[in-house]
């Protein structure tokens, strides 16, 4: 054994590691690249080390953050087999049916807790909270990295290390792998980037068969935790069923594409129907079914490449397109087959989504705007646009893939702006395929030898290398400017601008972020703390279903609703109870037994017409400016509302225009009798007028609109109602949040109403 060893090190000893300079300057790049985009995604750590805490950012993070601590407490199975099998069903929210925990996709929750767990057994003592608030950065690292790869396989090292560093900077996916952004994008864009990099590798005609079936694996192993992880799984399958599709009916057909189509497909699908959460239904699904019908046609070529006569040939054609049709139908007409969700489908067609105002209200559901795309691409659309001409010309396996994830991707991103996010690796590799098709003939003009042997020559040749230079300099002066240099911003970079903010809860839901943000704002995390140290777990507060997450979690009370939409039903019931009139209000809060309800306002001081004294108004970045949302949803179940009899035909309301006009005039809106009787209005006017009185009295500050004292709802704790004009300018360029929590007065309300 020892002399085993010796002779083991001396051979290692003997080793070399030969590289080319070329190679260690590729590397060098590549670390760099990835350094900055770890770096600039934990930049809002800087608001977060102040507070002594790291959080979550946004509101969809903390429902995944429950998932990860239910795991790391009961196991990693313990959401879907809790309650005799039938999945935790968390009380704290959704109150009183309470939340479904088992209809989750598990793969973030589960890798997050495994991970979590292995660091904790090292001995690393870190808070779970901030363990997952820093894993999108970890992990947005890692899907730079792979596009790295994927890159260089689509046309070399230098495509390569340009798509990583478009991905690390491309707005979108920064914005979904900054710190505190633990959701399921994070782990979907690591899955996407794996599959296509193993799919399209496994059915290169260039590799061994033995790597085809073991990048097939992977690509099989790479699409069922890219299932498990998102929700727009779908893209991905039908993108890859398309692309086969658009193989064969380009002739390229081959034994390989059968062999690592049905290894990857059949791996995939038979990992993903045993998630949690994922059923055989899956397989029915509308967008699923086209694999199985892919499978066939391969099937189908395989049979025909044979010796046999045309006649069998039209035979077996027929009948498998008989087959294909007749199961589809057979499938349908039974029931098997399941519909899409109906946020994919509104993906597909944006404009039903104008008839729902529940997923219109959420900005990233909405259609994406020029320039949504614009902040997107920058100057970087002229390179998208030369790589889509590149990869045109030379029409390969790869280039195919990468056109239809082009066109595909850039259609749902102008669908819907969330889907930005899956648009940006496409981007940034026809960008990085662009860049390098227009610098190539310049680069090859400048590494020429100069022609001398004719005069008329070496001048063409030196001409050529001057035009070469100034170029490949623009080129470098475009992307500086893109990524570097941003002149509109006053030179600050537009990805450091995005990235270089706190997360919302520490910016109390407000629009600030570097210098406009001196220090964490407090309002909101002096709420959820209070809320914490003086309320009840099953304390029920009431509050409109944004700020769900924070309360229940942050603040560890019981909620109504929260972002996870589950029931329209009770949102309607919620948008009722703030634009209803007290009275009507308070019979729908009995039904669901609330303790206290929760409105949240942001104000901005501004001078009065002769400049005697100021005026405080309302922002629009709180519940003043949602509530025409709560108008809208609430006024979809106008109908029930008065069959139930909780409001009359007469007073009930079908949109925002019920409430008030906005003028002609001002272009101000001005609320009606209505309006003005509605608990919203009463609830946001009252704590507008307690900070005129506690804060506004020393600088000769009064509302715009004197605010009235509800009835039947008594101040119990509102946090920024102390915050002078002074320190608001300071601290927040003079905008004003104001977390008003009101204990609901029921004995007064039964006094009352008998």
């Amino acid at each position: 054994m020892k002399e085993r060893l010796v002779n083991g090190l001396k051979v290692f000893g003997r080793l070399r590691i030969q590289t080319s300079h070329a190679s260690i300057i590729c590397y060098s790049a590549l670390l760099l690249i990835l350094f900055i985009a770890f770096t600039i995604r934990i930049l809002p750590i800087r608001w977060e080390i102040p507070t002594g805490d790291v959080r979550l950012n946004e509101f969809d993070p903390y429902y995944q953050f429950s998932l990860t601590n239910k795991m790391v407490q009961d196991g990693l199975f313990s959401p879907y087999l809790e309650n005799d099998g039938r999945g935790w069903i968390n009380y704290q929210q959704w109150y009183p049916d309470g939340l479904d925990m088992s209809r989750s996709l598990p793969a973030l929750p589960m890798t997050a807790a495994v991970l979590y767990s292995i660091i904790s057994w090292l001995g690393v003592n870190v808070n779970l909270m901030a363990f997952c608030s820093i894993f999108p950065v970890i992990f947005g690292t890692i899907s730079c990295s792979i596009m790295y790869f994927v890159g260089k396989d689509m046309g070399g090292k230098a495509i390569g290390l340009f798509a990583a560093l478009f991905l690390a900077l491309a707005p979108s996916f920064l914005q979904r792998t900054a710190l505190g952004f633990f959701d399921t994008e994070v782990l979907g864009i690591v899955g996407l980037l794996a599959f296509i990099l193993m799919f399209l590798r496994a059915i290169d005609g260039n590799r061994s068969l033995r790597s085809s079936l073991i990048y097939s694996v992977g690509a099989g192993a790479a699409l069922a935790y890219f299932i498990g992880a998102w929700g727009a799984a779908y893209f991905l399958v039908d993108l890859a069923v398309l692309f086969v599709f658009v193989l064969i009916l380009l002739k390229r057909y081959s034994q390989r594409l059968l062999l690592s189509y049905s290894l990857t497909f059949g791996l995939a699908l038979l990992i993903a129907t045993n998630i949690p959460y994922i059923s055989l239904g899956y397989l029915t699904s509308g967008a699923v079914i086209p694999v199985a019908g892919v499978f066939l046609l391969l099937c189908l070529l395989e049979v025909l490449r044979h010796n046999i006569s045309a006649r069998t040939k039209v035979l077996l054609t027929g009948a498998s397109f008989a087959a294909v049709v007749g199961g589809f139908v057979a499938l349908w007409q039974l029931g098997y087959m399941q519909d899409i969700a109906g946020k994919f489908i509104t993906v597909l067609d944006p404009f039903i989504r104008s008839a729902n105002p529940l997923i219109e209200s959420v900005a990233e559901h909405r259609i994406a705007a020029w320039g949504n795309i614009y902040f997107e691409l920058g100057l970087g659309i002229l390179f998208f646009l030369t790589g889509l001409y590149f990869t045109l010309r030379n029409p390969t396996n790869r280039n195919v893939f990468l056109l239809l994830f082009g066109a595909t991707s850039l259609y749902f991103a102008a669908s819907m702006v969330r889907l930005l996010v899956i648009f940006a690796p496409a981007f940034c590799l026809l960008a990085a395929i662009g860049i390098l098709g227009i610098l190539k003939p310049f680069y090859t003009l400048l590494r020429e030898a100069p022609q001398i042997a004719v005069k008329s020559k070496r001048r063409i040749a030196r001409v050529s290398k001057e035009y070469s230079g100034i170029v490949i300099f623009l080129v470098f002066m475009l992307l500086v400017a893109n990524f570097a240099f941003a002149p509109q911003n006053g030179g600050v970079p537009r990805v450091y601008g995005q990235a270089y903010a706190p997360i919302t809860v520490s910016a109390a839901s407000l629009p600030l972020g570097g210098a406009n943000l001196a220090e964490p704002a407090q309002e909101w995390l002096d709420m959820l703390s209070w809320t914490g140290n003086n309320l009840q777990t099953t304390t029920v507060v009431c509050a409109w279903w944004d700020y769900g997450y924070w309360l229940s979690i942050l603040g560890n009370v019981t909620t109504l609703a929260d972002n996870a939409t589950v029931n329209s039903t009770q949102i309607e019931n919620i948008g009722f109870i703030f634009m209803a009139p007290e009275a009507q209000a308070m019979a729908m809060l009995e039904k669901y037994n609330a303790k206290y309800i929760l409105v949240f306002t942001t104000l901005r001081i501004a001078a009065s017409s002769d400049g005697s004294y100021y005026v405080v108004q309302p922002v629009g970045f709180g519940d003043e400016g949602k509530w025409s949302w709560m108008a809208r949803i609430s006024g979809q179940a106008r109908d029930r509302f008065i069959q139930t009899g909780f409001i009359s035909a007469e007073a009930a309301w079908t949109d925002e225009k019920d409430f008030g006009v906005v003028s002609n005039t001002t272009g101000a809106w001005t609320w009606n009798d209505a309006g003005k009787s509605s608990t919203v209005y009463k609830l946001l006017g009252y704590a507008k007028q307690r900070w005129a009185e506690v804060s506004g009295t020393e600088y000769n500050v009064v509302p715009d609109e004197t605010g009235v004292a509800p009835t039947y709802f008594k101040e119990e704790y509102f946090a920024g109602v102390d915050l002078n004009p002074i320190d608001a300018s300071a601290k927040y360029g003079g905008l004003i949040p104001v977390v008003a929590l009101y204990e609901i007065d029921w004995e007064a309300y039964y006094a009352a109403t008998g």
